[in-house]
């Protein structure tokens, strides 16, 4: 069986020698068991040396195979390129920092063996600031209660999928992007196993706060419409406390005759009157704004540098060739 390492790069110039030895090393022990390996490294517009550092891999190991992006295109769509230039029999996803432990390869490939389409790996929040632990149970309870998938907290992009898992995620074609939350959408036979967070091998993460943010908001966004309903369910309720306002005031003049309307009443009905409306018109927006980028049509990215010859594409399950620029 041929396994593919799909592992998108950015600014890791200083780990992914020491990232590809590991995989190397994994490789090496796999291969009197059946199975050989391949790498398929992505560049995802790096502005140091980190293409330079998968020309030279390259070089010294026939099995490597690089994609180097025209500008950062970001995270899903440096997965996305890496799982339509896999050619393997399964696929695992993984960093390139070394925070997805490379020895767990060998429990994904046994517990492929044994039936199952994805094999997931579970980090701890071992180490993890308490604040950011809360957070992200909060999120975890929360999207669970309004999307139609379930999403765990802990599980990312480390996992293996076998070829028709990795052909169905090829299938949904859409621009905007959720892979945790398209993994969970196709399903087939999953299990799941937890390990130990490990610690980033050299640099920051690129991650913020702001960036975690949007990749929230994307994932509750990206499965369900029930924002939408509830900006719905929001105006009519707001519709019916004015109605039920307008009442006690008409009642109030009819019996105590017409007063000085309160000054702050009047304010607080207005300026939350306002929000209401800023609020619905900003979740309708972002429903817009995604239907826009979806009709443009637009590649996902663009490749400038690659040793991926066309023919290794492989067609998707409707028989559909993979879309992508490589100029």
């Amino acid at each position: 069986m041929l396994i593919s390492i799909v592992a998108p790069c950015f600014n890791e110039e200083d780990v992914i020698g020491r990232f590809h030895e590991a995989v190397q090393k994994i490789a090496e022990e796999l291969l009197p068991l059946g199975h050989d390996m391949e790498f398929v490294y992505v560049d995802d517009g790096s502005s140091d040396r980190t293409l330079t550092e998968l020309e030279r891999l390259a070089e010294l190991d026939a099995r490597v195979r690089y994609l180097s992006f025209s500008r950062n295109f970001g995270k899903e769509a440096a997965l996305l390129a890496g799982l339509r230039h896999a050619s393997g029999d399964s696929v695992i996803v993984m960093d390139a920092d070394l925070q997805h432990p490379p020895e767990l390869i060998h429990r994904m490939v046994e517990l492929h063996a044994q039936g199952y389409d994805q094999v997931i790996a579970k980090r701890t929040r071992t180490g993890d600031r308490l604040t950011r632990t809360v957070t992200a149970r909060l999120y975890y309870r929360l999207i669970n209660r309004l999307v139609d998938i379930e999403l765990i907290d802990g599980v990312g992009d480390f996992r293996l999928l076998s070829r028709r898992v990795v052909n169905a995620v090829l299938d949904l074609t859409e621009y905007n992007r959720f892979s945790k939350g398209l993994f969970a959408w196709v399903g087939f036979p999953s299990t799941t196993f937890e390990y130990e967070n490990a610690v980033r091998a050299q640099g920051h993460s690129s991650w913020n706060f702001r960036s975690l943010l949007n990749y929230g908001l994307d994932g509750l966004l990206s499965f369900n419409n029930r924002p939408l309903r509830a900006a719905l369910y929001l105006g009519m309720g707001l519709l019916l406390c004015t109605g039920l306002y307008t009442a006690w005031i008409v009642g109030a003049a009819l019996i105590n005759g017409v007063q000085t309307p309160g000054y702050v009443t009047i304010i607080t009905a207005v300026t939350a009157a306002a929000a209401m409306q800023m609020i619905m018109m900003g979740i309708i927006g972002e429903y817009t704004g995604r239907i826009y980028y979806e009709v443009k049509g637009r590649p996902h990215f663009l490749i400038k540098a690659t040793n991926v010859e066309r023919s290794h594409d492989r067609p998707s399950c409707g028989g559909h060739a993979a879309k992508d620029l490589i100029p």
